[in-house]
């Protein structure tokens, strides 16, 4: 077969069409012999137009070794710490079938960790809220609590509130009532199990839960729905700066806070974030703490669309 740069003059063609003219008339040798040299030259932009010198003899990419062993840095002084406050944790049952944030007079604000317990992250997690007289609320699931009831044992025995996430973590929505009930009367039990005592609000993972699902939890659980006003996209891990950024940019006072005990990087982002909400004189409490202390007042509780929790 002819050659194809003997039949198309080259000087006539693209540069890319030139390359490809080039390309198919050489043999596999020649081929891998023009791509070896190639790779040792300067690489032209496409997009510039311009050419990017090739790295100094002997000059090789920097890797950065992964840390697995992360520890969280050591404060250096005192850090902020949330007062002591003997706060009702009785709520009405009239008060409201869900809740995505709640009215209340003063700076208090609700931090809430999904999908736990995690037998490293949690206890790193109950450290930081300890060293700061913090109370949160944890939205475990059922088979979590089974494989490591220890952690939610040390959990309640710290002062947390244990919530509801269901047995598996699967889309609520998507069953018949029977299964929910099933898949909440099975974490409950595991809770009750493992720390005895019995989760008073429920999470719906994913947030998926429609009204009238949630009017018969309400109703045969007692669990208000507990949604959120903060979500900082934890799950997708986009790093611990990036967590506490978006968490501080959403607090507000009444606000729900979600964030996930089953990420590292969420725990490592937690330091940063409790001291900075402290410092702006925000106040920890549970769920139920918040709920207790709801103004009479109306206040439209905003609808929270599903994400993957």
């Amino acid at each position: 077969m002819e050659n194809t740069l003997k039949t198309i003059d080259s000087k006539e063609l693209s540069p890319s069409l030139q390359a490809k003219a080039i390309i198919s008339g050489l043999t596999r040798r020649g081929f891998l012999l023009l791509t070896a040299t190639l790779g040792s030259c300067a690489v032209a932009d496409p997009l510039l137009g311009t050419v990017r010198p090739s790295a100094k003899p002997g000059s090789s990419a920097i890797k950065t070794p992964s840390n697995t062993g992360y520890q969280t840095p050591r404060i250096r002084g005192t850090v902020p710490t949330n007062p002591d406050m003997t706060m009702g944790t009785d709520f009405s049952s009239k008060s409201g079938i869900s809740f995505s944030r709640v009215l209340v007079s003063g700076k208090y604000i609700a931090l809430t960790f999904d999908d736990g317990p995690h037998p490293q992250n949690t206890p790193r997690l109950l450290n930081m809220l300890r060293a700061r007289n913090i109370k949160a609320t944890f939205y475990v699931i059922g088979r979590n609590v089974e494989l490591y009831p220890q952690v939610v044992r040390r959990t309640v025995a710290e002062g947390h509130e244990i919530g509801n996430h269901s047995q598996t973590h699967r889309l609520l929505s998507k069953l018949s009532d029977s299964q929910i009930r099933s898949e909440l009367s099975r974490c409950r039990d595991a809770v009750n199990r493992a720390a005895g005592v019995q989760p008073r609000t429920m999470r719906p993972p994913y947030g998926g839960l429609n009204q009238r699902q949630r009017e018969m939890v309400h109703a045969e659980y007692g669990y208000p729905v507990i949604l959120w006003s903060v979500d900082p996209l934890d799950w997708k891990r986009p790093g611990p700066a990036v967590v506490s950024s978006r968490i501080l940019a959403g607090a507000s006072a009444g606000g729900i806070v979600l964030a996930h005990d089953l990420h590292a990087q969420t725990v490592d982002a937690m330091p940063a974030t409790l001291d900075n909400l402290l410092l702006r004189g925000y106040q920890f409490v549970t769920v139920s703490q918040l709920l207790a202390m709801k103004n009479n007042s109306p206040v439209h509780q905003t609808a929270v669309a599903p994400a993957a929790h």
